[in-house]
């Protein structure tokens, strides 16, 4: 186990202006190079230094601010949830550890916006937009689990450690939560340069997103200022926002889908197969599978809008068709999963063990998003697309159409 120690220093790169339109060719241009760089860093420890770099550059750590923030309002304004959604999509096409990366970054800044007070949002919007942080965050955690205890004055002690910690030694402001004595779960953001953590890199030796760096880490000993608590006690686990979130990753994942589409017609065109029936009938269900994935990003881009201007809605605003939403959002985790399997086994027949052999990219991307897909709670998120269809006496063609005004 070693100390992480973080450089206080970042990429000096004026950032540019950047508008919605801007999006989709910046995004293409990381993913790009994320693609053409995956292989160098697809080892264990390793993390994707230079793609953040070009993230940072590119505006793209600051487009999930709001616009007044000077970001494009990615991820929290719910008009641009397709746009979002399409980013993390090309980025994750590019290497899928990048993207699980900057999905937890965009992720954080939501949170931040949603549930932070205005200096904290001002405070963490600076960090992102003019010092280049990158947020991440890290909830997961074995039974030595982080505890948050209060020493007076405002001040907290954080005890215990958290798992899979993408982005250990790279992600400067990580959200790292945990309960109150009273069992509540409080919020907190840790700077990671100002305090002293330890770091488990023996933790992580999977066998894909090796690049993601995602250690154990502990954080026995790290004392907070106010500052770092955002929220009330238990707003992270509120819904809609903890559920329709998954929209998110079902978007990085669905990227590394269509990289294995790509990879998969050009290996058959190499080895001059494309005509015959059996490939074509696998180009076939396969270019179905990911079209299917691309339509349910549309729905639940659309379905997001409609519920309200901001992402999940307004915290101190109540809408009762919040179980819609999150049932919505569970529906597209469980079929993108189911896509991106599909696509797996069916560029692994068409390939043959020839083609899943290194450095042919499948063998990475399989790999990669084979340990990707296995998010928590698959079972729950799904029963809960059930349940809620179980509860309504509304017409499937109705079912989730939503009925009142996004206002």
């Amino acid at each position: 186990m070693v100390p992480i120690t973080h450089s206080s220093t970042r990429s000096t790169c004026q950032q540019s202006e950047l508008s919605i339109a801007d999006v989709s060719v910046r995004g293409a241009e990381v993913a790009e190079f994320c693609a053409a760089n995956a292989s160098t860093i697809d080892h264990n420890g390793a993390f994707p230094v230079k793609e953040f770099e070009l993230i940072a550059a590119s505006g793209l750590l600051a487009a999930p601010l709001k616009p007044e923030l000077g970001g494009l309002g990615l991820g929290i304004n719910a008009e641009v949830t397709h746009d979002l959604l399409l980013l993390l999509k090309q980025i994750g096409r590019g290497n899928l550890a990048v993207g699980r990366v900057y999905e937890g970054h965009v992720n954080a800044l939501q949170l931040v916006q949603t549930f932070g007070t205005p200096d904290q949002i001002a405070a963490y919007a600076s960090d992102a937009r003019d010092r280049h942080r990158i947020f991440g965050v890290w909830n997961a955690e074995a039974e030595d689990g982080v505890t948050v205890h209060p020493l007076g004055d405002g001040r907290y002690r954080l005890n215990g450690s958290k798992t899979f910690c993408s982005g250990s030694g790279f992600v400067d402001r990580p959200f790292v939560n945990g309960p109150l004595a009273d069992g509540a779960w409080q919020m907190c953001i840790v700077p990671m340069e100002d305090v002293a953590t330890v770091s488990d890199p023996s933790w992580w030796q999977p066998a894909g997103m090796r690049a993601t760096a995602s250690f154990k880490v502990d954080f026995s000993g790290v004392e907070l200022d106010p500052h770092a608590l955002i929220g009330q006690p238990g707003d992270y686990f509120r819904q809609p926002w903890l559920s329709a979130g998954v929209m998110r990753f079902a978007a990085v994942q669905l990227g590394g889908a269509e990289a294995l589409f790509d990879a998969t017609r050009q290996y058959l065109r190499d080895l001059n197969r494309t005509t015959d029936p059996y490939q074509q009938e696998r180009l076939g269900r396969m270019a179905i599978a990911i079209e299917s994935g691309n339509l349910w990003l549309r729905g639940a881009a659309d379905a997001v809008s409609a519920y309200s201007p901001m992402f999940a809605g307004y915290p101190d605003q109540p809408n009762e068709q919040a179980s819609q939403l999150v049932a919505y959002a569970n529906m597209v985790r469980t079929i993108v999963e189911q896509i991106c399997m599909e696509v797996m086994q069916l560029c692994e027949r068409s390939v043959g063990t020839r083609g899943l052999l290194p450095p042919n990219p499948m063998e990475r991307i399989i790999r990669d998003l084979t340990l990707y897909l296995r998010q928590p709670v698959f079972d729950a998120a799904l029963a809960n697309a059930g349940q809620y269809a179980l509860s309504q006496s509304t017409a499937a063609h109705s079912l989730w159409r939503y009925e009142s005004p996004r206002h």
